[in-house]
């Protein structure tokens, strides 16, 4: 037997050996930074390396060869109109209570088949949702039914102001 103790047996060695994928991995990496662990798998599959993907992803951790993420970027805004662009009624506004100002604003919501927009007004003292609209088209008649159904929900007294990002809607 011998006299050592049994962590030892146990402790990891002092220099940890390099692992020649590593290399190939930052190589794959450095051609192609959007590749994630499951394409940087494939890729070593492809120059006849057997990796497993748990192992690919460890070692993209370790090294800190996470993917960079391609964002897709529609444009909403439409900003050449020749409608008029209103003044903003709600700058310098003090609000009190509810049913004082009511802010509206548009967004898309991308589903399997395309976008739909929704139309949302709010109201700015309660932070809460008194209407909104939602269409496959973004045109006058959604911010109109998002209007419609706060009006109809909140009855609110004369003196309300509503104000939207002024845009063509």
């Amino acid at each position: 037997m011998m006299d050592l103790p049994r962590s030892s047996f146990y402790a990891n060695p002092a220099q940890a050996i390099e692992d020649p994928v590593v290399e190939l991995i930052r190589s794959i990496c450095a051609t192609s930074r959007n590749y994630g662990y499951r394409r940087v798998t494939a890729e070593l599959r492809h120059r006849g390396h057997v990796v497993n993907s748990k192992k690919v992803r460890r070692i993209l951790r370790e090294n800190d060869l996470n993917p960079t993420r391609k964002r897709r970027y529609f444009a909403t805004t439409e900003s050449n109109h020749d409608s008029p662009i209103y003044p903003n009624v709600a700058k310098g506004f003090e609000v009190h209570g509810p049913d004082q100002l009511w802010v509206e604003d548009i967004t898309y919501i991308a589903i399997g088949t395309g976008f739909v927009y929704l139309a949302v007004i709010l109201d700015a003292w309660s932070r809460k949702v008194v209407g909104y609209g939602l269409g496959r088209n973004i045109d006058a008649r959604l911010t109109t039914a998002a209007l419609k159904a706060a009006i109809a929900a909140r009855r609110p007294l004369p003196g309300c102001v509503f104000h939207s990002d002024r845009g063509a809607q």
